[in-house]
This record gives structure tokens, C-alpha cells and sequence, in this order.
């Protein structure tokens, strides 16, 4: 079995970062420091259990050292409100660039390479979600809603991009972007300047014409389109008809001329035949104007060979030049947009990461600093899952998130151990899956 450093390295990188953070304390109080404190956090959403630290507190009492300290370097745990006075200052963005290392160690493993799709795009999906919610509890950076009742609901939401690609169920978390009151009241004005923010904080990070955004149809408008241009990316993003008159108006019209170009294709599901039928044109101007931005659309509806039933329906705007060689492909990876919601937001409010908790809100940047802990540690699991051979052993092994997490939840509590290999050589031997030597 061949042991990495990946853990450690991934943790030297949090240290990093975290020995940056800004301590705004000004009274003579000041036994914990502020990467202790983030360091502590960060251990709760990777064990995702909330009663580590305190558990961690009851080995130091016994043995004089704990796992938080023996995994993540913690010197001195503070206790739950200390951790959250001490970060209720700090701006998740002071966190982001350890999503940007993340992103380096995999292509430095060459492991980016699995993520390419058609034309070695990598495929950023890119979708809005809110994290928590409350009536009564809320802070500076809440956006709110006045409900049918009478009351009002505050919440914090966020636009979480992920690397996908279809057919792979992992993704790798990106940074967030939180959608703050200041973007305005309506939910498109406040997701659109959001991932304007994204794009513009990104430019020149990522290899100019390497990189696809896809998106729902709320980013497919020109202005935001022209900025994904501007910073290098590419796009495939949902095209509805009722927001895209003028465009859906020419292909209406190039239809009636037999000018909307068709793939039809046969596709048996395990059960019963199903039709895919294409549609694309090349071309369309994005609105009406001369400036009109042009881009190339594709449609797919599939439906039951059998019966006719209509399983499913979208359409799509690219800046792929569309041929009947290359609409399926493209299609396919406007549809990994969906990994989004399946892959990311529900595994992070269902699966253990409880990203709709509400771990502590504070009164300026905490409840969006924790949620951004909480992505990193999800990065973590999905990095070790990809470059450490003893933890894809144990996931192969415990395919059940809730069984792997029961145990090494359970091993943190009562067993020290004296770095990450120590963990994962014991849970392998426990289970059986090397020799016990």
C-alpha cells in the first residue's frame, strides 16, 4: 500500500492560509489564536461532527494531545462561541485560495486530464443555492424576503461552482460567491452581479479557451455572456424560449426553410428504447439589435420509442461551432450542469456536510465564512478520493458516505492517532484490507 503526503500537504496549504487571517481582538485576551480557531472549525465539517472539538477536549485531558491537534496542527482548542467571536470578523474571501491550490494538485497529479470533456474543455457548472434560513436570526449580510404572512425570512445564499463532467459523480468544489443585500432585491439582479463578481475576481486564472461555464438560463444574457468572452471561457448555458424571443424568432424561421440542421438517435436504457432527437443552428443573434452577440443553439427531446412520451426537453447556447459530429457531445456537457444540484448541493445539505445548518451566524461574516469551511472540507474528501490510494481504498471499500464517516468519527473519538496514515493504516487493517504487520 503506498502512502501519500496529499493530507498533510493539503493541510500545510490551510495553515498557510490561515496564519494570514487578521485578528481584530483589542483587549490583552488572546491565548487563541485566529488559525487555531479556523483550524478547529475546519475539523468539524471534515469529521462532520459537531461534538469533535469537545471530544478532541476530552483526549487532551486524558492523554495530553488530541486528533485535531495530531491531524491539523491545532496547539489550543477554544471552545465553540470562542471559535465564533474570533471568525465573526473575518470575509470568507480571505479563505479562497486554498481552493485554488486544490485545483493545482490535481492538475499537477494529472488528474484534471479526467475531467476533460469535448474539445479538453473542463466544464465549470455554476449555480446559485442558500445555505440557511431564518425568521428571527439574522445579520448585515442576510438577504431578506417579505413572506405572504406578514413576516420576513432572512437567508444566505450563494453561488457555488463546481468542475464536472458527465459521467464522473465527483466534482471538485471551487470558490463561492455569496449573494450579499448590496446586489439588490430581485433574485436575478442579485445572482447575475454574483457571478459577474465570480468572473471578473477570476480573470486570468484560468488558461484562456480551456474552460466552459455552464449555467441555467438566467446567465444566458449578453451582457454576462460578453463578460465570459472577456475573461477567456467558453459557455453552454440554458436557452428558454420565452426569455429569447428574437433568437428562438430565427430559428422558427430557419425551421420553416429547412434550415435547422437534425441528429436522430436510438438509445436502449436498460428497459425500454428511447429517441434522441437534436436540433442545432449556428449563428443566432443572442437579442435584437446589431450588436447582438452571436452564438449557436442546440435543442434535445427525447422521448420513449414505444409510446411517444416525452422524457425530457432543453435547449442550449454555445460557442461551439455545431455539426451533427459534435451536437451530441456539446449537448452532453450542457446537461453535466445538473451535477450542480445533484452532486453538490444535495450531497452538501443531505450528506452529512448539513451546508443548511445554522453552525453559528454572528453579526457580520460568520455564517458565510463557516459555509466556506464547510466547501473546503468537501474539496478535501473529493481530493483525498482522487490522489490518496488508502482513502479511495476505504471508499471503494465503505461505499456508504454514512458508513465511512460512523467510522472515522467513532476511531477520532476514542483512538490518538499520530497523523492521517496512522488513521487510514488502522481503519485498512480493521477492516482487513492489508495485512496487519
Amino acid at each position: 500500500m503506498k502512502y501519500s503526503e496529499i493530507f498533510n500537504e493539503l493541510v500545510e496549504g490551510l495553515h498557510r492560509c490561515f496564519e494570514k487571517l487578521p485578528d481584530y481582538r483589542t483587549g490583552e485576551n488572546v491565548r487563541y489564536e485566529i488559525k487555531d480557531a479556523a483550524l478547529s472549525a475546519f475539523g468539524i465539517f471534515f469529521t462532520q461532527s459537531a461534538s469533535f472539538l469537545a471530544y478532541q477536549r476530552m483526549l487532551e485531558e486524558r492523554k495530553g494531545k488530541s486528533n485535531v491537534g495530531s491531524l491539523f496542527g491545532v496547539e489550543h482548542i477554544p471552545s465553540d462561541n470562542q471559535i465564533r467571536n474570533l471568525l465573526d470578523p473575518l470575509e470568507p474571501e480571505l479563505l479562497y485560495e486554498v481552493f485554488g491550490q486544490g485545483l493545482k494538485a490535481v492538475e499537477s497529479s494529472a488528474h484534471l486530464e479526467a475531467f476533460r470533456s469535448y474539445d479538453g474543455q473542463v466544464l465549470i457548472s455554476c449555480d446559485g443555492t442558500q445555505t440557511i434560513s431564518s425568521s428571527k436570526v439574522h445579520c448585515a449580510n442576510c438577504s431578506r424576503r417579505e413572506l405572504a404572512t406578514g413576516k420576513t425570512q432572512y437567508a444566505h445564499t450563494a453561488i457555488l461552482p463546481v468542475v464536472v463532467k458527465a459521467g464522473e459523480s465527483r466534482v471538485l468544489a471551487l470558490e463561492p460567491e455569496f449573494i450579499t443585500p448590496q446586489d439588490g432585491h430581485e433574485k436575478q439582479d442579485c445572482e447575475r452581479a454574483a457571478i459577474k463578481r465570480w468572473v471578473k475576481r477570476n480573470i486570468g486564472r484560468y488558461a484562456r479557451g480551456q474552460y466552459t461555464l455552464l449555467g441555467d438560463d438566467l446567465y444566458a444574457c449578453q451582457p454576462i455572456c460578453e463578460l465570459f468572452l472577456e475573461a477567456g471561457f467558453n459557455f453552454i448555458l440554458v436557452c428558454k424560449p420565452d426569455s429569447h424571443i428574437a433568437l428562438y424568432e430565427q430559428v422558427d424561421f430557419l425551421a420553416k426553410s429547412g434550415l435547422v440542421e437534425r441528429v436522430r438517435m436510438r438509445h436502449w436504457n436498460g428497459h425500454y428504447a428511447e429517441i434522441h432527437q437534436y436540433r442545432f443552428a449556428n449563428g443566432l443573434p443572442l437579442r435584437r439589435g446589431e450588436d447582438a452577440l452571436l452564438v449557436n443553439w442546440c435543442e434535445i427531446t427525447i422521448t420513449r420509442e414505444d409510446n411517444g412520451q416525452r422524457l425530457y426537453h432543453n435547449a442550449f447556447i454555445t460557442l461551439h461551432k455545431l455539426t451533427s459530429n459534435n451536437v451530441v457531445p456539446v449537448v452532453r456537457d450542457g446537461r453535466a450542469r445538473w451535477k450542480s444540484e445533484n452532486e453538490t448541493h444535495n450531497v452538501l445539505k443531505t450528506k452529512g456536510y448539513h451546508l443548511e445548518h445554522n453552525f453559528g451566524h454572528g453579526q457580520q461574516f460568520l455564517a458565510n465564512f463557516l459555509a466556506t469551511l464547510n466547501l473546503l472540507a468537501f474539496l478535501f474528501h473529493t481530493l483525498l478520493n482522487l490522489l490518496d490510494e488508502p482513502y479511495q481504498l476505504l471508499r471503494k471499500h465503505l461505499v456508504a458516505r454514512r458508513d465511512f464517516f460512523n467510522d472515522l468519527r467513532a476511531l477520532l473519538r476514542y483512538v490518538l492517532f499520530d497523523n492521517w496514515n496512522h488513521l487510514m493504516r488502522f481503519m485498512l487493517q480493521g477492516l482487513e484490507l492489508i495485512p496487519d504487520v
